[in-house]
């Protein structure tokens, strides 16, 4: 399996879309938009994304989209987020996107955030150096409720 990271295209932002769709995906992200079928609204985020500094890339896996991985916020306060298809959990996909993308961004630090129920992706950002640093607590879209999640950072 060969895990790329490159550009985001136009067709991708279909693809993305349809990833947002999944209601167990949503839930394991817990953040996600208000109204993740909102195309308007989906389609507004991505051309202002787009337009900024933030390092957003389409995963590929063996050639084809398998999901996305960005870097955004301002100078000191930089994030990673990261989407997987369902299909490839837990196939060390998201992982290898993650470490590539570090690679690609080299500034630090970075930090992440994660639902704290989110096993999995919390166990992405430790294997790629992320240490959990305090806790936040927010509304979580794909949950409808009040969801606590783990604030994470990437030193050196």
């Amino acid at each position: 399996m060969r895990i790329v990271l490159r550009e985001v295209r136009q067709p991708d932002l279909d693809y993305f879309f349809a990833l947002m769709q999944d209601p167990e995906s949503g839930r394991m992200a817990a953040f996600t938009a208000e109204d993740p079928g909102d195309r308007a609204r989906f389609d507004a985020h991505w051309e202002r994304i787009l337009g900024t500094d933030a390092v957003n890339r389409t995963v590929l896996v063996d050639g084809a989209p398998a999901g996305h991985a960005a870097v955004y916020g301002p100078p000191g306060e930089r994030e990673v987020t990261y989407w997987i298809d369902r299909a490839h959990w837990g196939r060390g996909v998201a992982t290898a996107a993650l470490r590539e993308l570090l690679v690609l961004v080299a500034e630090r630090p970075l930090y992440a955030r994660a639902a704290t129920d989110n096993a999995g992706s919390l166990r992405v950002l430790a294997k790629c150096g992320f240490t959990v640093t305090g806790r936040d607590r927010g509304f979580a879209h794909a949950r409808g409720e009040e969801t606590e999640e783990f604030v994470l950072r990437l030193d050196g």
